[in-house]
């Protein structure tokens, strides 16, 4: 069983609706969950906020926040995810904000992804991981998978 397949089972089980919010990988998360059947019983929405516009209009982040630490941050990815959950109908949020490359900097570099979990009435969990510069699809493809891993992750405490 797939992943994205395990996590729809998870959240059916517990009677949980999900809310992806997604920068850098640009839907990945929201399509592999919806690329199965069934998945309207748990997939409430999904939000693609590739421009900090995007991300202060439909997710409420805060322009201070982008002003202050950047777009790619732990603070951001936070932002988004309990943005995602005061925008929707949905219990679990999962947030993802990186640099798919090619390109980066000293201090952001290509592959730096920052991830954000949460989930109505619980804390939200922030982690940042480094994929390296493996190129921009895999980088992405990465960022997916160890964000439907979080949404698992979650849904089995």
């Amino acid at each position: 069983m797939s992943l994205a397949a395990q996590v729809l089972e998870a959240a059916r089980e517990r009677g949980l609706m999900i809310a992806p919010a997604e920068s850098c990988t640009g839907g990945m998360v929201a399509a592999a969950l919806t690329d199965i059947a069934g998945s309207s019983a748990v997939v409430e929405r999904g939000f693609v906020t590739y421009s900090n516009a995007a991300k202060e209009q439909m997710l409420g982040v805060r322009a201070v926040t982008l002003a202050t630490h950047g777009a790619v941050s732990e603070a951001v990815a936070q932002e988004m995810a309990e943005g995602a959950l005061a925008r929707s109908e949905a219990d679990l949020s999962v947030a993802i904000t990186g640099i798919a490359g090619p390109g980066g900097s000293e201090f952001k570099p290509e592959g730096r992804v920052c991830f954000a979990t949460t989930l109505r009435g619980a804390p939200t969990l922030v982690e940042t991981v480094e994929f390296g510069a493996p190129g921009r699809a895999e980088v992405r493809a990465r960022a997916r998978d160890h964000a439907l891993a979080l949404l698992l992750a979650r849904l089995h405490p």
